[in-house]
């Protein structure tokens, strides 16, 4: 039915420490040498030194008030000491508490003033005593220097400015502003008036400096042992074990994350769609022919040829191969004259059917062009009541938009038996749709050019507690069966729905190309869930 939808093993990091070397009885340096004398004799590591600092300083000391001043006085990088610190805590050797402090550190209009002096400074000083014209300052000094000197050399009182002529107040001035900045930059304490000053002039900005208060932890020893991670052999037979300290091991952890296939969403609703059907009884037809010929996917469900869905703008005609050439002639005449003239009670379309329109190859725009070859084939055998059902892709020629492709997945269903009725087919779809989660449905009389009377279905969806529509439904006409060569008394009722609605609803996608297409993003695979059926 056409159904429109728009063990990667990581080594272990260890504190590299230098272990005495072993000399071998072959070697040719002899045990005097300076270089067996300087490996003999190379300093531990600074993370070991560190530690031992820390460690060592615990022992005597009830704690460590500041470790920016504890790292200063042992001469080891403040970072050094805080790794430590953190490693040492983690294992509870240590408990430490945070310290925050506020310091001042200049910006980048801060540091060319502590180096070429603050512009008022460089404007008194480009003023001889005779004085200068405000043109030819400005010219000296540069737009910006002269425009902030003057308001600050204003300020202190420190030169006149003539409508033409700048001169001095005073015969000497103190650089105060660069001053204060070298200050800030050597770590020197100021005035609060001072460091509000140099604010609103933006020379400076605060710089939140981060250390620990360290105190002895529960597991508090002067040195730390390395804890083992295997019971061996050797440990076993020298008595070592007894005096091993042994790793815990760590029962919450998680491992490794496994690695392997994913569903994709519309697959998982794909399979749960097929499992209802084989449940019904259906069969599955072969949908493995993406292109189809006119004929097939309209001239046999009795569509005209002159119907708007045979038109460029809505269906993806072939190029090469442009037609095909196997179609069955006697029917292909049976069907041209239902088309003129009618038949079976039916007065036809009263129009010239050409052939070579019924030639033309295209992109299948239905799963119903499938059901036709089924239906023409199951004709040509004595008779035997059959359940047919299919999932694949169609094809049509849409503006691409949220909810809309050029290419997606129609679900298609259809029973063929001797005296079906209309309400066979809704008594079917409520089973349906039932085992989809949807026990409430609603009918809608609509119009499909091969199925009368046709019907569009709703459901309620208990999730979003409306009637959304979920599929079309109806009876193959006459026309359409009694050329393939069925019997009379045998009906054929269909239904059909996209696979893409239900699977947007189901896992709360909102656009259509983010679920089917290139733009698919693969965490969207990875974290959804199990299809649960149920809308």
């Amino acid at each position: 039915m056409n159904f429109d939808t728009k063990p990667f093993h990581q080594p272990k990091a260890q504190a590299h420490i230098l272990a005495k070397p072993k000399i071998s009885k072959f070697s040719s340096a002899p045990a005097s040498s300076p270089l067996i004398h300087r490996l003999l004799h190379l300093p531990p590591s600074l993370h070991l030194m560190a530690e031992e600092a820390v460690l060592g300083f615990l022992e005597h000391n009830e704690q460590i008030k500041d470790s920016g001043e504890f790292a200063e006085e042992k001469g080891i990088s403040h970072e050094e000491i805080v790794n430590v610190i953190k490693s040492l805590n983690g294992f509870r050797f240590i408990d430490v508490q945070d310290i925050k402090k506020e310091r001042w550190q200049l910006t980048a209009e801060g540091k060319t003033y502590a180096a070429s002096g603050s512009p008022e400074f460089q404007l008194f000083m480009a003023v001889p005593p005779e004085g200068i014209s405000r043109t030819e300052l400005q010219k000296k000094l540069g737009d910006s220097v002269f425009k902030i000197g003057c308001q600050q050399a204003i300020k202190n009182k420190w030169v006149e400015m003539g409508k033409t002529q700048v001169s001095r107040k005073v015969e000497h001035v103190d650089d105060n502003v660069k001053a204060l900045l070298i200050k800030i930059n050597d770590g020197e304490a100021l005035k609060q008036e001072d460091i509000d000053a140099l604010k609103r002039r933006k020379l400076i900005s605060p710089q939140i400096w981060k250390g620990y208060s360290v105190k002895k932890g529960p597991n508090y020893a002067p040195k730390r042992r390395k804890p083992a991670t295997d019971l061996t052999r050797e440990n076993l037979q020298s008595g070592e074990w007894k005096e091993l300290q042994f790793k815990e091991y760590n029962f919450s952890a998680k491992g490794f994350p496994v690695e392997g296939g994913y569903l994709h969403p519309l697959l998982k609703v794909r399979r749960q769609m097929q499992m209802i059907f084989l449940q019904m009884g259906f069969e599955e037809m072969p949908t493995n022919n993406f292109v189809e010929s006119s004929f097939w996917n309209f001239d046999a469900l009795f569509q005209p040829q002159q119907h708007p869905a045979r038109d460029s703008h809505d269906t993806f005609f072939l190029r090469e191969p442009s037609t095909t050439k196997m179609l069955p002639e006697d029917y292909v005449e049976r069907v041209k004259q239902i088309h003129e003239s009618g038949g079976h009670g039916s007065r036809g379309y009263g129009y010239d059917w050409k052939r070579e329109e019924a030639n033309k190859n295209l992109l299948r725009t239905h799963t119903t062009a499938v059901s036709s070859r089924m239906l023409y084939a199951l004709a040509k055998k004595p008779f035997e009541a059959k359940k047919y059902y299919s999932i694949d892709r169609v094809f049509r020629n849409e503006a691409v938009d949220r909810t809309h492709l050029a290419e997606f997945h129609q679900i298609e269903g259809l029973i063929c038996d001797r005296g079906l009725s209309l309400g066979d087919l809704q008594g079917v779809l409520h089973d349906f749709f039932s085992r989809l989660g949807m026990s409430k449905l609603r009918f809608k009389p609509a119009y499909n050019p091969y199925t009368e009377p046709s019907m569009e279905i709703f459901g309620y969806h208990e999730g979003l507690k409306k009637w959304v529509e979920v599929g079309n439904s109806g009876m193959f006409r006459p026309e359409m069966l009694l050329p393939m060569g069925l019997p009379e008394d045998v009906t054929v009722i269909a239904w059909g729905l996209s696979l893409e609605r239900p699977t947007m609803i189901l896992y709360g996608i909102d656009n259509i190309r983010d679920l089917f297409g290139h733009k698919v993003d693969l965490s969207l695979i990875k974290s959804n869930p199990i299809c649960r059926i149920g809308l």
